[in-house]
């Protein structure tokens, strides 16, 4: 007997970028739309309120092009899955509105999303990884590296998740954006400073590591070194970031890329699990993903999974996957699920 085909939309607001995606039950992306506001950059970062408003003027219009890229009518999706939180409210009750409504619109299922969950769950979408055709078996490792998390997960199942380690105050991605703003580059910093570091020689500069027992992290401590170091350099040379700025960014580079693949062998080394996957817009970051491949050449045990740029920033696949997965065992919400801003531990 032929399977049914499952279809799934998934909402993705966490944020500034309004997201759409739909996935069949085959875990095959159809479409996957993501409409930028590109206007927050004038104001050095994001603007909750003026986000919330641009979702709600563009998220009819990605969900229209979402469902026509995907060759597919209304009527042929089984249930929407939208995101939850953590992330700037706002924009999250644009998005659940919007996708409560939808559900009781065409009486399908809802269901509600984790968004670090579906960044770490991305890894089951079909040829998602720039390095390997295959799935991740579990147990595995998640190093989940963004904007607003940094986090070491054990991850034993699809919804069996144990955080082994974290931020104890910035996240790395954005340590990188205000260093990034130290160097003179304007909002988002950290894809500007990873660019310019390509030119530059990371041996160069040395900046000390955070002493931080655990699997736990902290970039405060980097970013007042970094700050104090060339303020010092500043004051006897005014152009000391303009002839320097290719080096600089690629020793900052260095230096957290270490950091991260240092914690990551750490928690190898206590769980003896050898497979990692990266989550989080920061996991496209080349030289991250150049310590981590190089490491596991070294190391024939390691299993790394990298996954494409695409799916490591945020997007609405990463939303969809984790709805059909919640959809076939059968986990579905109210209208009456609620919103939250900050990061709640996995569920």
């Amino acid at each position: 007997m032929k399977k049914k085909s499952i279809v799934i939309l998934g909402i993705e607001t966490s944020c500034d970028d309004t997201a759409v995606s739909v996935i069949n039950r085959d875990r095959n992306v159809l479409s996957n739309i993501i409409l930028h506001q590109k206007i927050h950059e004038k104001y050095g970062g994001v603007v909750p309120e003026l986000a919330a408003r641009l979702h709600d003027k563009y998220l009819t219009k990605a969900v229209n092009m979402a469902i026509s890229s995907a060759k597919i009518k209304k009527n042929q999706i089984d249930a929407v899955s939208f995101t939850l939180g953590p992330g700037l409210i706002g924009p999250l009750l644009v998005g659940a509105s919007f996708a409560k409504s939808f559900s009781m619109g065409l009486k399908i299922p809802l269901i509600s999303v984790n968004h670090v969950q579906a960044h770490i769950l991305s890894q089951f979408i079909k040829k998602v990884n720039i390095n390997k055709n295959s799935y991740p078996k579990f147990p595995f490792l998640c190093l989940m590296i963004s904007g607003g998390h940094t986090q070491i997960v054990k991850v034993s199942d699809f919804f069996k998740m144990d955080i082994l380690g974290s931020t104890l105050d910035d996240s790395v991605g954005d340590a990188f954006d205000k260093i990034a703003r130290m160097f003179g580059f304007s909002y988002p910093g950290g894809p500007k400073l990873e660019s310019f570091s390509k030119r530059g020689n990371y041996k160069r500069f040395i900046f000390s590591k955070p002493l931080v027992k655990g699997l736990d992290f902290s970039f405060s401590g980097l970013k007042s070194h970094v700050l104090q170091f060339i303020k010092n350099k500043s004051k006897k040379n005014p152009y000391f970031i303009e002839n320097n700025l290719y080096d600089l960014c690629a020793s900052i580079q260095r230096i957290i890329a270490e950091i991260l693949l240092e914690k990551v062998k750490a928690a190898i080394s206590d769980t003896g699990i050898f497979r990692v996957s990266l989550a989080g817009g920061v996991s496209a970051n080349s030289e991250i993903i150049r310590h981590f491949l190089v490491f596991e050449k070294q190391n024939k045990k390691w299993e790394i999974f990298i996954p494409k740029k695409k799916y490591a920033t945020d997007n609405a696949a990463m939303i969809a996957i984790t709805g059909l997965l919640k959809y076939e065992k059968n986990i579905f919400d109210s209208v009456n699920v609620c919103s939250y801003s900050k990061f709640q531990r996995f569920y």
